[in-house]
């Protein structure tokens, strides 16, 4: 099989707020499409880190009375601290205050503008700072945005700069017709390609400096700072090292290395980041000359028994909390078995716990401990496989978790309809069958949830191959 280079990034989360499990899910999910690519052989790049930008990010550093650097630099590990808590593989995380990264957004500005795509003008909307996007009256209920109903609008009247989205209508329709699996799933594809269809307006680019100082400078203008989305959009490129701030002796770029091998890559990102990722970042790379994007996975959101996570609420589930109760890898199985790609996702603490009584500690524990105790003397065989490929390029990780578990739900039957216990002294060589094919099952399982699980992964090898086992998950009450 011909081995690629593989390049996957998250979205970058806001440092106004502690991380949440809906973020927890979308770095888990890319780390599992690293896992998997990195079993091929692939080289790959995994990306993630801190948007830390913006208008609420500068009204909460003034809230609390800190620096809005010193602020950002308090939150940001907050978010790194999630790679160890859910033993996650990326290989860089960026935060927007890094100066390449500031450099690298004035740089894609500077070829937007020499395209004629950024101008100036004086626009007046209704805009939402949860969102850090406008909005117009079409997308509002009850005069407020939906996704941040507790939020007045603020109406915003001065001159900024603006992008040329307009102009890039036919080109997106035309990626999109060229790439049909371009958005995934297809509600969504379905979603973008309408909003896009329906006519595009510019985008405002900029805000004035003297009444939001927080942002990367304008390019040759003191008075400007850019739009949070125009700059934050610009981390999946300056990762790799795009652009080349230094030439080598023989003209080439000194460290666009990683960004000629990795870039087009593939984004996850949740579905209120549908239009920016599928739609605005392209066309800022149609600006800037850049290749699109290869592919855009975009999450469904977690609510909690029903209702969106709020503080307000009291119903916040952090993915620490989580890890905590369940550990890493249970809290990584609970939060990609529980949806299809794409669909919304409820749960409760309670939901939660019987998952991972049933799942985990009465289904794959429980087959572990018993095939590892029954099998002593017997000797492992490893020839069986089993294909999940294609509920990887979907990012069917439920799916693919399913028929994992459909086996596990099996050879549990097995063992219970088989009773190898009552073979072992009366037919030996009935014993010995049924051992080895339980092994050879449970050699299976072992590797197909590395992705997934990568703890549980090595100690269930272990335990075949010393024949010793501790229990994986213990039955929470």
């Amino acid at each position: 099989m011909k081995k690629n280079n593989f390049y996957i990034t998250t979205t970058l989360p806001y440092v106004n707020a502690d991380p949440h499990i809906g973020f927890a899910k979308e770095i888990i999910e890319a780390d599992v499409l690293a896992r998997f690519h990195r079993n091929l052989g692939d080289e790959v790049f995994f990306n993630t880190g801190t948007d830390e930008h913006g208008l609420k990010i500068f009204r909460k550093a003034e809230a609390l009375g800190l620096d809005v650097q010193e602020y950002c630099d308090q939150k940001a590990p907050e978010f790194d601290k999630l790679k160890q808590a859910l033993n996650l593989s990326y290989d860089n995380f960026i935060r927007t205050t890094d100066k390449n990264h500031i450099k690298a957004a004035q740089e894609f500005w500077k070829l937007c503008e020499k395209n004629g795509d950024i101008y100036k003008k004086i626009y007046k909307i209704k805009y939402c700072v949860g969102c850090e996007l406008e909005k117009t009256d079409s997308e509002l209920v009850d005069g407020k945005c939906p996704l941040h109903p507790n939020m007045e609008l603020e109406i915003i009247k001065e001159e900024n700069y603006f992008f040329r989205f307009s102009k890039y209508q036919d080109k997106l329709l035309e990626l999109y017709k060229k790439n049909p699996d371009f958005v995934k799933p297809q509600k969504r594809f379905n979603e973008v390609r309408s909003f896009v269809e329906r006519g595009l307006e510019d985008f405002s680019i900029s805000r004035l400096k003297s009444k939001m100082p927080w942002g990367v400078p304008v390019p040759g203008d003191e008075n400007h700072v850019m739009y949070v989305w125009f700059d934050a959009l610009v981390n999946y490129i300056s990762t790799l090292g795009w652009p080349s701030f230094a030439k080598a002796t023989d003209g080439k770029p000194e460290n666009q290395e990683n960004f000629e091998k990795f870039w087009p890559g593939y984004q996850v990102c949740g579905k209120d980041n549908l239009r920016q990722q599928s739609a605005m970042w392209q066309a800022m790379l149609f600006s800037a000359g850049l290749p699109n994007s290869k592919q855009i996975f975009v999450n469904g959101f977690i609510t909690v028994d029903g209702q969106k996570m709020s503080k307000s609420l009291g119903n916040v589930i952090s993915p620490f909390e989580m890890v905590e109760k369940f550990g890493t890898d249970a809290t990584r199985y609970l939060l990609l078995s529980g949806a299809n790609f794409g669909e919304d996702f409820d749960i409760t603490w309670e939901k939660l716990i019987e998952k991972y009584n049933a799942d985990l500690a009465n289904g794959l524990g429980n087959l572990v401990s018993r095939v590892i105790k029954l099998s002593q003397g017997v000797q492992n065989d490893k020839d069986l496989k089993i294909d999940i490929t294609s509920c990887f390029t979907k990012m069917e990780f439920s799916a693919a978790l399913n028929i994992i578990w459909n086996i596990i739900k099996e050879d549990n039957k097995y063992i219970e309809d088989n009773k190898p216990w009552e073979l072992q002294k009366n037919n030996p060589v009935g014993f010995q069958k049924i051992m080895q094919f339980l092994l050879r099952r449970l050699n299976v399982i072992s590797e197909l949830i590395i992705p997934f699980m990568p703890e549980t992964s090595e100690k269930i090898k272990k335990a075949l191959e010393t024949k010793k086992v501790e229990p994986l998950f213990q039955r929470i009450k």
